[in-house]
C-alpha cells in the first residue's frame, strides 16, 4: 500500500517523489489556492489499506511536513481547499454520520460547519464561509446544498427526488445505543416498516456490513437497501460493530486479525437488544451481508445459537484458507488476517484461519440463500 505523490515539472522532466518515506497510501492531493501549499491524504501503516486517513500539506518551497489531525481520532474523506487558502473542507465520518467539517490549516482548529442525521459528500467551497455539498440518508439520495459557516441553516438547492419520494411510505430510521459485551456503547440504526404500529410484532433483518472496514453510516444504497427491505414489513438492524470507521482509530483498527472475535460478539449483541422489543418477533429473525459481510453470515450461522431464522451470504468468505491462497491482494491477507496458514508458530495466523466459518459448518441449523458475484 505504499503509493506515493509525484511532482513532474514540465520544463525539465524531472520527476520528485513528494512523499518518500510515509510507507502506507498517499492520495488526493490538491494545491492551495496560491500554489504555495499541498494537501493529501495519508495512512501510516504498510499493509493496512483502512488506516487513519492524515490530513498533511506541505510546504512546496521548503518541502516541510505537518499531519494537521495528529490530535483528532477521525478523519476526512474528501478535502477541498476554501477561496483564501487559510482552511481546508473537508466531508469525514463521525459517530455513524458524515459531516461537513472546516480545519483552519495554522491552528489545526476544526469547526463543524453542518452535522445532521444525514451523510454529506463532495465538498466544494464557493466563498470563505460557504461550501457546496451532497447529502443524502437512508431515507433519501443525494441532493445539492449550501452550508455556511456563519449559519447552521443548510440550504437544499435541488430537489430532484422528491417528486418519486412523495409517492412512497418511508420507515422510520431511528439511532439505538446497544450495550457490547466488553462495557461500550455501540451505534446501531434501526430503520422501522412504513405504518409501524408497536403493538404488532416484526420480523427483523441482521445487516452485516463489508469492507470489512466500511460506514455504516446514513448511505444511501442502489443495492442494499434498507427502505426497501423495511417496506417489505421487516425491522432493519444495522449496527456500527468494530471494525468501523467514524467512531476513533481504536474502533476501527480492532478487527484485523480478529475476525471471528469481537465483531462478532457486537453484532450478536445488537440482535439479543432488539429481541427484547416487544414489537419484534424473536423467532423470525434473519441475517444478511455481502463480501466480510458474507463472511460474517457465514460466521454467524454456526455460532448463533438458535438466534437466526435464516441467513443470506453474498459474495462472502466461506473458507479463509482458500481465501488466502487465491488472492493478489497478499498486503491486505496479510495485515488482516496476521500471516499464512502454513506459519504454525504464528499464534495469530492460526487463531485467525482456526476460526474459518466452514470448520463449524456442524452447527448449521438455519437455511442460507447463497448468491456470488
Amino acid at each position: 500500500t505504499d503509493s506515493n505523490l509525484y511532482l513532474y515539472d514540465l520544463e525539465s522532466g524531472k520527476t520528485e517523489i513528494l512523499t518518500e518515506g510515509i510507507l502506507g497510501y498517499d492520495t488526493d492531493p490538491v494545491f492551495s489556492p496560491d500554489g504555495k501549499t499541498l494537501a493529501w491524504l495519508s495512512m501510516a501503516t504498510p499493509k493496512f489499506e483502512s488506516d487513519k486517513k492524515r490530513l498533511m500539506v506541505m510546504d512546496m518551497a521548503t518541502r516541510e511536513k505537518r499531519d494537521l489531525t495528529e490530535n483528532w481520532d477521525y478523519w476526512p474523506e474528501q478535502i477541498a481547499w476554501a477561496k483564501d487558502g487559510a482552511s481546508i473542507w473537508f466531508t469525514g465520518y463521525y459517530q455513524g454520520v458524515a459531516p461537513v467539517f472546516r480545519m483552519d490549516v495554522k491552528t489545526c482548529a476544526i469547526d463543524t460547519v453542518a452535522m445532521e442525521v444525514c451523510d454529506y459528500a463532495s465538498v466544494k467551497p464557493v466563498a470563505d464561509n460557504a461550501a457546496i455539498v451532497l447529502r443524502h440518508s437512508m431515507r433519501s439520495p443525494n441532493e445539492i446544498c449550501l452550508v455556511r459557516t456563519d449559519s447552521k441553516e443548510v440550504k437544499e438547492l435541488t430537489s430532484v427526488n422528491k417528486e418519486l419520494l412523495s409517492q412512497l411510505k418511508l420507515g422510520e430510521v431511528k439511532k439505538v445505543m446497544v450495550p457490547t459485551t466488553d462495557g461500550k456503547e455501540m451505534t446501531t440504526w434501526v430503520i422501522l416498516p412504513p405504518d409501524f404500529d408497536p403493538n404488532k410484532k416484526y420480523p427483523a433483518i441482521l445487516y452485516c456490513q463489508g469492507g470489512p472496514q466500511q460506514a455504516v453510516s446514513q448511505f444511501w444504497s442502489y443495492r442494499w437497501n434498507f427502505m426497501i427491505m423495511a417496506a417489505n414489513g421487516y425491522i432493519v438492524i444495522a449496527p456500527n460493530r468494530r471494525g468501523l470507521p467514524g467512531f476513533g482509530t481504536e474502533w476501527n483498527l480492532q478487527i484485523s486479525k480478529d475476525y471471528g472475535g469481537q465483531n462478532m460478539k457486537d453484532y450478536l449483541a445488537a440482535v439479543d437488544y432488539m429481541a427484547k422489543e416487544s414489537y419484534v418477533d424473536e423467532k423470525r429473525i434473519g441475517a444478511i451481508g455481502a463480501s466480510y459481510g458474507g463472511f460474517s453470515v457465514y460466521w454467524l450461522a454456526g455460532h448463533h445459537e438458535g438466534r437466526f431464522a435464516a441467513l443470506i451470504a453474498h459474495a462472502g468468505i466461506f473458507d479463509i484458507e482458500s481465501q488466502y491462497l487465491e488472492t493478489e491482494e497478499m498486503w491486505f491477507a496479510d495485515f488482516d488476517m496476521g500471516g499464512a496458514p502454513w506459519e504454525k508458530d504464528n499464534a495469530v495466523a492460526q487463531r485467525t484461519f482456526a476460526n474459518s466459518p466452514h470448520k463449524f459448518v456442524n452447527n448449521w441449523t438455519a437455511p442460507i440463500l447463497v448468491t456470488v458475484a
